[in-house]
């Protein structure tokens, strides 16, 4: 390779020597393997001894290359070995989830470990049943309030409190021949709703400790072998016992599971 720079000034050579280093480096810095880069830097090899002669009859000093180099260097290129990273795509096929993350996703967040499971089929039954609980506790509260309020109206002797009167039948007062059948009536309904709306309560718990239990076994068979070599063979066996030499009697006839995995 040969390099005329007869026909270049003084300033031209300046030029031509500030861009042979910025395109060599820049080539440098482009290419992604280490062999590349070997290979890249035998081929250059004329060039860099071209360009440092160049540089010593310009009188160009090294602090000066050094500065260059430096102003080069941040930009954000990366040099010799460093692989430029690309972001891989998840395989969902073969991906398989962590159990431990599961669990604590469907602690925090109700329904997370199931989304994170991707069983997104599930999550109706988890919503529904969190939604089906909260209503019931509402509901049964508000009727346990509406019982009480009037239980406690009927109980005192102020006639001015009759809020139970809007739980009677169309036509139906209280009188003092009924008022003790009434007052039993809305005591029971008073504690029916309360422990209704309670054990809506515990329902509700019990479908949010499902909703985790379900999460972390899904993601624990996610990974169980399900291959064609487990099998279950039940089969007719004959025993020996080690009494007798005979083995007529020494013998007794059984039934053999086998178990492979």
């Amino acid at each position: 390779m040969k390099i005329r720079l007869a026909l270049v000034g003084t300033e031209g050579r300046h030029t031509l020597c500030r861009m042979l280093m910025v395109a060599l480096l820049t080539v440098v810095a482009a290419v992604g393997t280490e062999a590349q880069t070997d290979s890249l830097a035998r081929r250059l090899e004329p060039v860099l001894e071209a360009t440092d002669s160049l540089r010593r009859e310009l009188g160009i000093s090294d602090k000066a290359v050094e500065t260059k180099l430096k102003a080069i260097a941040d930009v954000p290129l990366l040099l010799n070995d460093t692989v430029i990273k690309t972001k891989k795509k998840r395989d969902w096929a073969t991906w398989s989830p962590d159990p431990q993350r599961a669990l604590w996703l469907a602690l925090v967040i109700p329904g997370g470990g199931q989304i994170y499971n991707r069983k997104y089929w599930k999550l109706p039954l988890v919503y529904g049943g969190f939604m089906g609980c909260l209503y019931a506790m509402s509901w049964n509260n508000m009727m346990y309030k509406d019982y009480s309020q009037a239980y406690l109206d009927i109980m005192d002797s102020d006639p001015t409190t009759q809020s139970y009167n809007r739980f009677l039948h169309f036509g139906m007062t209280i009188t003092s021949a009924n008022e003790e059948r009434y007052k039993k009536i809305f005591k029971t309904r008073k504690d029916k709703y309360r422990r209704w709306r309670d054990m809506s309560f515990f329902c509700l718990i019990g479908v949010y400790a499902l909703s985790v239990i379900d999460a972390y076994v899904d993601a624990e068979l996610s990974q169980f072998d399900i291959s064609d070599d487990l099998s279950l063979s039940v089969e007719p066996a004959v025993i020996s016992n080690g009494k007798s030499n005979n083995p007529i009697d020494g013998s007794s006839i059984g039934v053999n599971v086998g178990l492979r995995f």
